[in-house]
């Protein structure tokens, strides 16, 4: 399994329409994408910015170019982020989830 890591940074006070705006385009994509596994957005408020992480999991690099296209490492953007994000950063992070231990089931 391959984790892809994008990281963006908005103005603390459009965070919750950003990740709206995620809901709409990327986070959607990555459900519609065969071999796409899950995806965790994290994030964190420090000060007048907030931090997104976006954790997509993949069954392999092949999975993660239908979602990214040939060159897999570029960032995917949407119309509208740069109304969101202050920096716009052209590479992601692949690697390769060596241990995965699933949430145990409920009784």
């Amino acid at each position: 399994m391959i984790a892809r890591v994008w990281r963006g940074v908005t103005l603390a006070e459009k965070a919750e329409e950003y990740l709206e705006h995620l809901r709409q385009t990327g986070l959607r994509d990555f459900a519609q994408t065969p071999g796409n596994r899950g995806v965790y957005v994290i994030r964190r408020v420090q000060g007048e910015h907030c931090e997104f992480q976006i954790i997509s999991l993949w069954d392999s690099m092949d999975a993660v170019r239908r979602f990214a296209g040939k060159e897999a490492e570029r960032s995917r953007y949407y119309a509208q982020d740069d109304e969101f994000l202050l920096e716009m950063e052209p590479l992601v992070r692949h690697y390769e989830v060596a241990e995965h231990i699933p949430e145990p089931e409920k009784t």
